[in-house]
């Protein structure tokens, strides 16, 4: 399978990058707006794994790298989603997975607080900019970049997986399960992610607040 990191040299795109390489076969492509951005960052990923690598890693510009994927994911900020998916959706098609793990966060002097679209939610955006025939999954939103691309950190994690299409929710939430550390729950339809994306920064406020709990994520018993 290919997997296409748009915006893969960022935090999360870093993070997943460097966990799928590691822990699944599949051909991964690290995206950017530029290609040698991506070069570089794929470069350094490889050598950061030495023998540990077990995909296919390689690099391109954002619209090359979601050419002929089977799953995209989208790892920029919020504010960043709609341009991103509309300057590749000539690449796109329905047998394309999109996949988004943004959340819409604010701050201010008591913490970090959910700041959604006017859609509802950062995966209802993406979906209301991605053409009409292309299945938008929700998923990776409460994930810490920071345990992702420690490799060391044993994760240990719920990924919840939300979206309209069961075929491509299907795809996300097997693909979810290959991270070492990560379980993926079905949270039903894409409607759904505003609740899955407004736990993230009470997440990030539990850890700034309570020594111990840097890069926590969430798991359900």
């Amino acid at each position: 399978m290919r997997i296409a990191l748009l915006g893969g040299t960022g935090d999360i795109g870093k993070g997943l990058a460097l966990r799928l390489a590691r822990d699944t076969a599949h051909e991964v492509v690290i995206g950017s707006r530029k290609a040698e951005k991506a070069a570089a960052a794929s470069e350094e990923y490889v050598e950061r794994l030495g023998d540990d690598l077990t995909a296919d890693l390689a690099s391109a510009a954002n619209a090359e790298a979601a050419s002929g994927a089977d799953v995209v994911v989208v790892c920029v900020p919020p504010y960043h989603v709609s341009d991103t998916v509309e300057a590749v959706a000539d690449e796109l098609t329905g047998d394309t997975v999109l996949v988004t793990p943004a959340v819409g966060i604010d701050r201010d002097d008591d913490g970090f607080h959910y700041d959604p679209p006017s859609h509802g939610s950062v995966a209802e955006l993406v979906a209301d900019a991605a053409p009409d025939e292309v299945p938008v999954v929700g998923a990776f939103q409460n994930l810490a970049a920071g345990a992702l691309t420690d490799l060391d950190h044993e994760l240990g994690f719920d990924v919840i997986v939300t979206g309209d299409d069961d075929d491509a929710k299907a795809t996300v939430l097997t693909l979810a399960e290959e991270i070492d550390g990560l379980r993926a729950l079905d949270g039903g339809s894409l409607r759904n992610s505003a609740e899955v994306e407004s736990m993230t920064p009470l997440l990030i406020n539990l850890a700034m607040e309570n020594d111990g709990m840097h890069d926590l994520g969430v798991s359900f018993h």
